[in-house]
């Protein structure tokens, strides 16, 4: 079962992950559309104009966005999912024994962290994952929206990490364990590109040719109604 977790089901993850995003992003462009251009301008805003506002009042402009913000309105979930969310890309990109798989693999040399970082990166992962987890049983407006679907999804995205810190501690048979997490890396490329997953890969896409109040810029295109 190594062999073929390793073997076959790893090219059989890493094209239905590609195929998928692919299929995707064609998808998110054919449900948008170019914007078009406005018929009128608007009178420009004079230089006297645009600086009428006083140091007091931008500051104040300052703090209401920032109350508005998720850090503003719940801190400790921000820091929690910005964590979480650091952890999850880093620890699986520079970790030492996926360096060598992909040396021994495709002779790709990647730079990697200590085992003792990666380590520490994982248990914070985990600690977020069940924060995450005790926040949709424990409080009620969340739990109201929180379907089985999300509760298996969250088991997707810790589980290749829990398999990966038994394996790297030893812990139970390794052989076992370390099968494990290969399947548990392969099942959550899979569900990346069409479940909630999706917004690792999509995020971006969204933020910055999607014009909204949430994007990084102002995006050339919209949804399509």
């Amino acid at each position: 079962m190594y062999e073929l977790a390793r073997g076959p089901l790893m090219w059989v993850a890493a094209i239905i992950f590609f195929a998928g995003v692919l299929y995707r992003t064609v998808q998110l462009f054919l449900l948008t559309r170019k914007k078009q251009r406005d018929l009128y301008t608007a009178k420009p805003v004079k230089k006297q104009e645009a600086t009428t506002l006083s140091p007091a009042e931008r500051k104040m402009n300052l703090v209401v966005a920032f109350q508005n913000s998720l850090i503003g309105k719940n801190p400790i979930m921000a820091i929690v999912s910005f964590v979480f969310h650091f952890c999850l890309f880093v620890a699986p990109i520079f970790a030492l024994g996926h360096s060598l798989v992909l040396y021994e693999s495709w002779g790709i040399s990647f730079i990697s962290l200590p085992d003792g970082l990666i380590d520490v990166m994982t248990i914070i992962l985990l600690v977020c994952g069940l924060f995450f987890l005790l926040r949709r049983i424990v409080v009620p407006r969340v739990q109201s929206i929180s379907s089985p679907s999300d509760y298996l999804l969250l088991f997707i995205t810790t589980a290749p990490f829990l398999t990966g810190f038994f394996a790297y501690h030893q812990w139970f048979d390794y052989k076992t364990v370390i099968t494990l997490h290969i399947l548990a890396g392969e099942l959550m490329l899979v569900a990346i590109p069409f479940t909630k997953l999706g917004h690792m890969v999509f995020f971006f896409f969204i933020r910055i040719l999607i014009g909204s109040e949430y994007s990084f810029w102002r995006g050339n295109r919209t949804w399509a109604t």
